[in-house]
This record gives C-alpha cells, sequence and structure tokens, in this order.
C-alpha cells in the first residue's frame, strides 16, 4: 500500500527521535517494510525513504540511489569522515526546498535487512549523502537544520 508522506518543518512525527526495532520478525513490521519499498517506487524523485516520513518513528530507512535495487536498513549504525563536502539537498517531507549542506564525504553503515541479516555498505558521492541524510531523520532532524543556504523551487525554475 502506498503511504502519505509526513511533510513540513514543525512536524512532530519528523521531529521525534525513532525507536530501534525490536524484532524485525513482527509481521506489522515486515508489512511496513513492503509498504515502504511500494511507496518509494511510487515516488519519481525519491531516492530514500525513512519511516518516520511515513509516520512511524522506527529506525528503518530504505534506499535506491546506485544500488541494483531498493535495500533495507534496520537500525543502522553509520560512521562518517572527517572530510566534508558541500552538496544541495532536498527531502519529500519538505517539498520544492533545497539548500546546502556540509556532509562527510564518506560514510559507513552498519545495519540488519529485512530478514535480520547484519551488513556493512561503504560509500562516497551520493550514496554516502543519502546514508546521513536518511539517518538524520531517524534522529529526528531534517536537513535544513543544517543547511547554510536555502532555496525554494517556483514553477519557473
Amino acid at each position: 500500500m502506498i503511504l502519505p508522506i509526513q511533510t513540513g518543518k514543525d512536524n512532530k512525527i519528523l521531529r521525534a527521535k525513532s525507536q530501534k526495532v525490536a524484532d524485525f520478525r513482527d509481521p506489522k513490521i515486515q508489512k511496513l517494510i513492503i509498504d515502504m519499498k511500494e511507496t518509494l517506487s511510487s515516488i519519481k524523485e525519491g531516492v530514500g525513504l525513512a519511516a518516520p516520513q511515513i509516520g512511524k518513528n522506527i529506525r528503518i530507512f530504505i534506499l535506491s540511489p546506485e544500488l541494483s535495487e531498493q535495500t533495507v536498513f534496520i537500525n543502522p549504525i553509520i560512521r562518517k569522515s572527517f572530510r566534508k563536502t558541500l552538496v544541495t539537498e532536498g527531502c519529500l517531507s519538505l517539498p520544492k526546498i533545497y539548500g546546502k549542506i556540509k556532509r562527510s564525504k564518506t560514510a559507513k553503515i552498519t545495519a540488519l535487512n529485512e530478514t535480520g541479516k547484519k551488513f556493512q555498505l561503504k560509500a562516497d558521492s551520493l550514496l554516502a549523502q543519502a546514508f546521513q541524510h536518511e539517518v538524520d531523520h531517524l534522529d529526528g532532524i531534517l536537513f535544513i537544520d543544517k543547511t547554510r543556504e536555502v532555496f525554494k523551487l517556483t514553477a519557473k525554475s
């Protein structure tokens, strides 16, 4: 089922710190993952989707950029490099708003997949940026909290 996206910089769900998933085998968690995958697939400009964006404050996100298929991250732990780069970022929860933000150039993430198998990925560029963006969502942080410059897309943009 395609789920509605939570929006707004003051949205209480988006601003809350998410709880760890206790049991990935819980049928409600498995159904949520299926729904999140379907929701992300339905969004043309979507690179990732965190559970808070669909109203659930639990530590799950899904990514699809540069990966051969959608990848589920449960209870992710991220390690970021000290070297940073300035990137442009947007968010499904803040439609038509973009900003310049400093993100670590590389990131390494450890998480569980939907079957409970632990895995690690190391990334740079867009994928490292996406890791950081989605983990921020799980911590109640929006990219505009870290941005140096915010701009809106208009019909003429």
